[in-house]
C-alpha cells in the first residue's frame, strides 16, 4: 500500500495570483501600444506576471530544459519507429550536442538536465548525474502486465517531486519539459484515452519517429489492450501510472505537480508531457494554470488532452521529434512577451487607446 496520495496535491496547489493578473492587465491598458496589437503576447505576459506575483513582469533569466528518460516494454511489439530499449542512444545524442533540443539549447543558452527514470541500458554507459536516480531498468509491457509496481510508481513520482524542488531551490524560473523515451507515446495515448473516456483508435498516433500503417495497427491494438487494464484503476492516479504508465511518466507527473506547488511555470512539449499533465489535472484541478502548451505535435492524443485542460498551444510548426524541442521553440516567445510587458513605455495621457488599428503605420 502506497503512502502517497496524489489527491493531496489539490490542497497544496493554488492558482497564480488573480490580483496580480488584474494589475498586469491594468498596466497593459496604459501602455503606448494598444491592447490587442500584440495578440497572444499580451496574454502570455499577464500569465507570467501572475505566476511570478510581479507587476511589471520580470524577465525569464534562469530557464532550464528538464528531460525525463525511459524505455517502455511495449516497444517490443514494434509500435515505435525506434528499436526497443534504445532510449539511451537518444540521451547520448543530447549529451553529445547532436540532437535538435541540444542545438536549440545552445542557441538560447539554456542548460539541459536529463533524468534517467527507467532506461533499459547499462548505467555505466552514461554519466552518473543522469543515471543515479533510476527507478528501474525499463518499464513493463502495458498491454499484458503492469508498467511498474505501485511502490516503484511512488518512487518515480517522488523522484519527479525532488527534481522540481531542486530546480526551484536553485533559482530556475521556468522549465521546458520533455521526454527521451522509446515507446512512450503508447502509454501516453493509453492514459489520455482512459482519462478522456475515448477509444484507442481516437488517440493512437504515429509517434515522433513515425511508423507505417501496420505498426500503427499494432500500436492501436496495444493501446486497446492496455485500456482494458487501465479502466478498473481510474480512481487512483498512482495505481493508474503503475498499471499503464512508466517510470519516466510517473516521474514527470510528480515533477509537474510539485512545480505547481512551488509556483514554477512549465512549458509542456508533446503527447507524453500532455498525458502526465492530464494525470496531474485529475489529482489537482488548479495545476494546469501553471503550465503552457508549447506546441501542437500532431499526435491526436495530445490535442485531446490539451483540449481537456483548456491549454492553447503557442506554436504549430509540425515538430514531431520530441525531446522538448517544440516546447523550447516556444521559449523565445515567452521571453519576448515578458520583455514587451516590462519595457514598453506607458502613454503620456490617461485615456485608453480605443482602436489598435490607430497604432498601425502605413
Amino acid at each position: 500500500m502506497s503512502s502517497l496520495n496524489l489527491d493531496d496535491f489539490s490542497d497544496l496547489i493554488e492558482r497564480p495570483d488573480s490580483g496580480t493578473r488584474r494589475d498586469a492587465e491594468e498596466r497593459r491598458e496604459r501602455l503606448a501600444v494598444p491592447s490587442g496589437a500584440l495578440g497572444r503576447l499580451d496574454e502570455l505576459g499577464e500569465w507570467l506576471s501572475a505566476a511570478q506575483g510581479s507587476v511589471p513582469v520580470k524577465a525569464v533569466r534562469q530557464p532550464r530544459v528538464v528531460l525525463f528518460a525511459g524505455d517502455h516494454g511495449v516497444a517490443a511489439l514494434d509500435v515505435s519507429g525506434r528499436p526497443a530499449g534504445s532510449a539511451g542512444s537518444l540521451v547520448r545524442a543530447v549529451l553529445e550536442g547532436g540532437s535538435p533540443v541540444a542545438v536549440l539549447a545552445r542557441l538560447d543558452e539554456v542548460p539541459v538536465r536529463i533524468v534517467d527514470a527507467g532506461l533499459d541500458c547499462d548505467p555505466a554507459l552514461l554519466p552518473d548525474e543522469v543515471v543515479r536516480h533510476r527507478v528501474r531498468r525499463g518499464s513493463g509491457r502495458i498491454d499484458i502486465e503492469d508498467a511498474l509496481t505501485v511502490e516503484e510508481a511512488e518512487r518515480a513520482v517522488r523522484l519527479g517531486m525532488a527534481i522540481a524542488d531542486e530546480e526551484a531551490d536553485s533559482g530556475t524560473d521556468l522549465v521546458v519539459l520533455g521526454d527521451l523515451s522509446v515507446g512512450g507515446t503508447t502509454p501516453a495515448a493509453t492514459l489520455i484515452a482512459a482519462l478522456c473516456g475515448t477509444d484507442a483508435s481516437v488517440v493512437t498516433g504515429r509517434g515522433g519517429a513515425g511508423i507505417d500503417d501496420l505498426a500503427w495497427m499494432r500500436k492501436c491494438a496495444a493501446v486497446r489492450d492496455a485500456l482494458r487494464r487501465a479502466r478498473p484503476v481510474l480512481g487512483d492516479q498512482l495505481e493508474l501510472l503503475a498499471t499503464v504508465g512508466g517510470a519516466d511518466l510517473a516521474a514527470m507527473t510528480g515533477f509537474l505537480l510539485q512545480s505547481a506547488v512551488r509556483r514554477m511555470p512549465v512549458i509542456l512539449d508533446g503527447v507524453v508531457s500532455a498525458a502526465c499533465a492530464l494525470v496531474g489535472q485529475r489529482a489537482a484541478f488548479r495545476a494546469p494554470d501553471w503550465w503552457l502548451a508549447g506546441q501542437l505535435s500532431g499526435e491526436p492524443a495530445q490535442a485531446k488532452a490539451l483540449d481537456r485542460m483548456a491549454l492553447n498551444p503557442l506554436l504549430d510548426q509540425g515538430v514531431t521529434v520530441g525531446e522538448g524541442t517544440g516546447a523550447l521553440l516556444a521559449l523565445p516567445l515567452v521571453r519576448a512577451a515578458a520583455a514587451l510587458a516590462a519595457e514598453l513605455p506607458e502613454r503620456a495621457g490617461a485615456e485608453p487607446v480605443e482602436d489598435a488599428a490607430e497604432y498601425v503605420t502605413e
